[in-house]
C-alpha cells in the first residue's frame, strides 16, 4: 500500500485506491465502509470502502475476512494480500485524515465535530466509487452515533441504493470486515512511518499502534515527555 503522499505531509489528508474491477461496473454491487483511528494519541483516522459484485459475495466471505480489532497485524496483513490478489472482482479505496485535520476542524469558530467529519467521509468515498464506475446496489456501515439517524442521512444522499448502518457491522457483514481490514492495515503503516512535525529528540518509536490501551500506553508518556521538554 503506496502511502508515501501522506508520508511526504502528515498535516492534511489522502486519497488512495484500487483499481475497479471491470465486473464491479458491470454487475450490482455491495459496498461495505469502516474506519480505524478513532480516539488514538497517535496517527491519522482512516476511512476505507471495500465492494465487490453480489455474485461474488460468497468468495469474498471465502477469505475468512473478520472484523479487524480481532486479527493480529500479520493475519490483517495476510488477508489485505489475499483481497490484492483477487483485484478481479475486489476493490477499496481509502481516506486518510491527519490529527491536524481533525483537530482543525473540530477547534475551528464554526464547530465541525468528529461524528459529522466520520459521515461525511464515508459518503465522500461511496461517492467516489459511484464517480469511479463501480455498480454499487448495496451498503452497509459501521456506525458512528445512532445508526437509525446515521443511515436516514445516507439514505438520503444516495436514494437509489439500499443502505444498512448498524452497530458492529465489521462483526456482522464481511464487505464491512474486509473495509475494516484495509483501513487497519492503512493505519499500522501510517503509524509505523509517522514523521513528527515536531523534531523530537529521544522519542522511542516502539509504540505499538497508537491506541491509550496495554502496553501501548507508553506512547502517551513518549510524546507527551518529548513534546513538555521541547515546549516547556
Amino acid at each position: 500500500m503506496d502511502l508515501s503522499e501522506l508520508e511526504r505531509d502528515n498535516t492534511g489528508r489522502c486519497r488512495l485506491n484500487s483499481p475497479v474491477p471491470a465486473v464491479c461496473r458491470k454487475e450490482p454491487c455491495v459496498l461495505g465502509v469502516d474506519e480505524a483511528g478513532r480516539g488514538p494519541v497517535l496517527g491519522p483516522m482512516v476511512y476505507a470502502i471495500c465492494y465487490c459484485p453480489l455474485s461474488r459475495l460468497a468468495d469474498l466471505e471465502a477469505l475468512k475476512v473478520a472484523d479487524s480489532k480481532t486479527l493480529s497485524e500479520s493475519e490483517r496483513d495476510r488477508l489485505f494480500a489475499k483481497m490484492e490478489e483477487d483485484r478481479n472482482f475486489v476493490g477499496w479505496a481509502l481516506d486518510v485524515l491527519s490529527p491536524n485535520l481533525i483537530s482543525t476542524s473540530m477547534l475551528g469558530r464554526v464547530k465541525y465535530n468528529l461524528n459529522s467529519l466520520s459521515h461525511d467521509t464515508a459518503a465522500g468515498l461511496v461517492q467516489y466509487a459511484l464517480h469511479q464506475g463501480v455498480n454499487v446496489a448495496q451498503v452497509f456501515v459501521d456506525t458512528v452515533g445512532l445508526p437509525e439517524t446515521y443511515q436516514e442521512r445516507l439514505q438520503q444522499c444516495f436514494p437509489n441504493i439500499e443502505v444498512t448502518v448498524k452497530a458492529k457491522a465489521d462483526a456482522l457483514y464481511p464487505v464491512v470486515s474486509a473495509a475494516s481490514i484495509c483501513a487497519k492495515v492503512a493505519r499500522d503503516q501510517a503509524v509505523k512511518n509517522w514523521q513528527f512535525v515536531e523534531k523530537l529528540q529521544d522519542l522511542d518509536i516502539d509504540y505499538g499502534s497508537g491506541y491509550p490501551n496495554g502496553e501501548q500506553m507508553a506512547v502517551g508518556a513518549a510524546v507527551g515527555a518529548a513534546l513538555r521538554q521541547r515546549y516547556w
